[in-house]
């Protein structure tokens, strides 16, 4: 514990008091000896980032409950990938290649440490908001790193938030919007399937489609 005070820059009884608190994980242990490695190193690192933005011990505890207890990457992409499959380019910890069932093939990931994932969302990442984007399967946790399974829809709901709407809001809209592209994507699959055209075909001319559509709606419901 003292070298790990020290790699940290911290007192012994400030990392003592956060392990009381529940705030690091507890060491591996052999007898009498514990053993803290490079994963508790930057945990006290991101507490002492989060601290340096005005979060409270409290709030830092619970976030850190949520990310111990949340999700991993593979149950996030939901590959179900046998041993051995590849890593996705660029993100290490993400298992399977894009084409394999269930990875995503356009989508970029993300990979973000807590206190930048705060930035994104000043005041708006709390456990039950951090709950919700992991059962979304919007956010997975990777050691202390959190990943986001889309760039573009962890820009577009940072923009909205920056607009005044709540992240809870905002999820809940992408809910809603995921079960209505389920629909769309359904028929555009059975469109193919019924008429034996060729599928590769199908996401480029299914993505005009519902952009075409969707900007008539807009316009349709934003009009004066």
């Amino acid at each position: 514990m003292e070298e790990l005070a020290e790699e940290a820059g911290i007192p012994v009884r400030t990392v003592r008091f956060y392990r009381e608190r529940k705030l690091i994980p507890p060491p591996r242990r052999e007898g009498r000896i514990a053993w803290y490695n490079d994963h508790h190193l930057a945990r006290l690192r991101t507490i002492a980032a989060l601290l340096e933005r005005g979060h409270t011990l409290t709030g830092i505890a619970d976030l850190a409950a949520t990310f111990d207890s949340g999700r991993d990457v593979g149950e996030l992409l939901s590959l179900g990938a046998a041993p051995g499959t590849p890593s996705t380019p660029g993100v290490p910890g993400i298992t399977g290649a894009p084409g394999t069932p269930g990875a995503p093939t356009e989508e970029v990931p993300v990979r973000l440490t807590p206190e930048q994932l705060a930035d994104y969302f000043e005041g708006e990442v709390t456990p039950e908001n951090l709950a919700s984007a992991m059962a979304l399967g919007y956010l997975a946790v990777d050691g202390d790193e959190v990943v986001h399974i889309s760039r573009r829809l962890l820009d577009v709901s940072a923009a909205l938030v920056r607009e005044g709407v709540p992240l809870s809001e905002v999820m809940a809209a992408g809910l809603r919007v995921r079960e209505h592209a389920d629909v769309l994507a359904q028929v555009f699959i059975d469109l193919v399937t019924t008429h034996d055209a060729d599928p590769r075909r199908l996401r480029p001319l299914a993505k005009s489609v519902v952009a075409a559509e969707l900007s008539l709606a807009l316009d349709r419901h934003l009009a004066p």
